[in-house]
């Protein structure tokens, strides 16, 4: 895979690595643009940083859809600038205690709206879910959301066992996508892989609901490990990272 930007609307912009299958985000307004998610560390910020010029000369603003190091190591090649992220997120990054490490500087707890040249673009927690500071990036006048790491596609299903770490809350997952869905947006852009419908995303939210029922059965001892990994809509690997099987 060659990382190059597509155009899925007018000024809205995202760009495939294939490092992790890693997509980031651009939306560019009058004399401003937003550049969502960084990379993983300072060098390929600056790759990320050099490809977003070759569209546009206009200063930017940065927004972090989660703390997870494939999106938000990267943050130091655009500074100075402002940089939105979950307070969550914040916490998450200062924890690890790397002075290299660039935080964010504007944080939000619930949604935030930005004016990116005179384009309204809307950030939104929608709780707990892949993380405890997902936040999407909503494009209304596009119907365009940049959903980070709360779609994924991995094939040949809809996740892989990185999805699901000890930061994830299984069962937040899929009222986190019901909230997704009701922002309207026809074109949904994961954190890895191509953008998706809203098709897509209803199915994904049927795999999560098989999960935790699967998880409430392990849990109260009605089925063992063996039983739910054969009733798994998604391969073993995947099955025990969600259900945290070990």
């Amino acid at each position: 895979m060659t990382a190059r930007w597509d155009e899925l609307a007018d000024g809205v912009f995202a760009r495939r690595y294939p490092e992790w299958d890693l997509t980031v985000g651009l939306v560019v307004g009058d004399g401003a643009c937003l550049v969502v998610d960084t990379r993983a560390n300072a060098a390929e910020g600056a790759e990320l940083a050099g490809a977003v010029r070759e569209v546009t000369p206009h200063p930017w603003t940065v927004v972090l859809t989660h703390d997870h190091f494939d999106h938000s190591f990267g943050v130091s090649a655009f500074l100075p600038c402002e940089v939105w992220a979950h307070e969550n997120c914040h916490r998450e990054l200062a924890a690890r205690g790397n002075p290299e490490l660039a935080l964010p500087d504007r944080l939000l707890t619930d949604r935030a709206e930005l004016d990116i040249g005179g384009r309204r673009v809307e950030l939104v927690h929608l709780g707990p879910a892949h993380s405890d500071n997902d936040v999407v990036v909503h494009v209304p006048d596009a119907s365009v959301v940049f959903a980070g790491d709360l779609v994924e596609v991995a094939p040949p299903g809809s996740f892989s066992a990185e999805s699901f770490g000890t930061d994830t809350t299984l069962s937040g997952w899929p009222g986190a996508l019901d909230d997704l869905l009701a922002l309207g947006a026809e074109v949904l852009i994961p954190g890895h892989g191509a953008p998706v419908d809203r098709k897509f995303v209803v199915a994904q939210k049927d795999i999560l609901h098989r999960l935790i029922t699967l998880d409430s059965a392990v849990r109260a001892d009605e089925i063992d490990v063996a039983a739910a990994i054969a009733a798994s809509p998604v391969a073993e690997d995947v099955t025990r990272a969600a259900l945290r099987l070990g």
